[in-house]
């Protein structure tokens, strides 16, 4: 995986905006070949998609569920810069619910998850990568033959060869716009009309309330997803902690509801589903605005050689955590063998 040679005297620094699985694996990778990365990172700590919320107890993973492994490169990798002890197979019965209100299982293939929380992974990978946390980067400006990086705050972030942004598109588009990259940005237009936001609640319940799964796919309006987050191998809740994902559509038209409305609704669409009618005694939320991407092509990443500046993420190539991976290992890939324009 980081076998290849190249003159890499034209992009020395790179930074890279996100330190989600994408941004991360592409600042591992850049360093694998001699580059200076520096991942910068609005929130407190890594995670990207493989968030979780704390709660009392422990954890509950609000964002992605779980992910699979169908490219060969991508478990090793994990295994080398995260460690085998912050990721393993989830053991659970996982259905889904047909029209005539019927169960299904899914088709057999294993699942993964952090451990003990999902973002276990992120925070293992962000050992191997220098990650400045805790801060926006508002704009880019171009200086010479660099890029200087600006915070929301104005303070100068450093001049670098080249920029990855691995924010979501929406996000990825405005900070574009904002540098008066309108030609870049115009890119995003429809691949930010084809993100979905996503209401997530995880509710405490202190006996279970369903024994059948421990994952499952309804086919109530509101509900798009339900899971015994407890399950989870590294998780030791007393009760059980499970993390209710809403629909797309349903997320839409309640996009502006206020959380606690929100969690009431999906609670009653869990008992309609269920027919469990006891508790929860504890509910925290979250609203993800840009929680995935569908339709549209998926070029796996971009790269503009004349500005230097790529993009990559899960969006870009599939929608699935894996697809991050990928992306980030494509954009390497050619960022690291394609000439450079100066």
């Amino acid at each position: 995986m980081f076998n290849q040679t190249f003159d890499s005297s034209l992009i020395r620094r790179i930074a890279i905006v996100g330190s989600g699985l994408s941004g991360l694996t592409a600042a591992i990778q850049l360093r694998g070949f001699g580059h200076d990365v520096t991942v910068f990172e609005k929130s407190r700590g890594p995670g990207g998609r493989l968030a979780a919320k704390r709660v009392t107890g422990g954890s509950a993973d609000m964002g992605a569920q779980y992910f699979t492994s169908r490219n060969p490169d991508f478990l090793p990798f994990l295994h080398k810069f995260a460690g085998p002890e912050s990721f393993g197979p989830w053991e659970g019965r996982f259905g889904f619910q047909t029209n005539a209100d019927k169960w299904e299982s899914f088709p057999q293939e294993t699942r993964y998850v952090g451990i003990p929380r999902m973002t276990a992974i992120t925070r293992a990978l962000s050992g191997h990568a220098h990650v400045v946390t805790e801060t926006r980067v508002a704009r880019l400006a171009r200086n010479d033959q660099s890029w200087s990086l600006f915070s929301t705050a104005g303070s100068h972030l450093g001049d670098f060869d080249a920029v990855i942004v691995t924010a979501p598109p929406a996000q990825a588009r405005d900070l574009l716009a904002d540098s008066s990259l309108d030609a870049l940005a115009s890119y995003l237009d429809d691949p930010v009309s084809r993100v979905l936001p996503c209401w997530a609640v995880a509710a405490h319940f202190p006996v279970s309330p369903w024994p059948h799964h421990e994952g499952m796919r309804c086919k109530h309006p509101a509900l798009f997803w339900v899971a015994n987050n407890s399950s989870k191998p590294g998780r030791d809740d007393e009760g059980q902690w499970w993390v209710f994902h809403a629909s797309p559509a349903w997320t839409e038209d309640h996009v502006d509801t206020p959380a606690e409305e929100v969690a009431e609704k999906l609670l009653a669409a869990f008992r309609e589903t269920t027919g469990f009618d006891t508790g929860p005694d504890e509910v925290v939320t979250h609203r993800w605005l840009y929680a995935r991407s569908e339709g549209g092509e998926h070029p796996g990443h971009l790269w503009f050689p004349d500005y230097k500046i790529g993009l990559a993420g899960d969006w870009l190539s599939g929608g699935r955590v894996e697809g991050a991976f990928d992306s980030a290992c494509g954009l390497v890939a050619e960022l690291t063998t394609a000439p450079t324009t100066q």
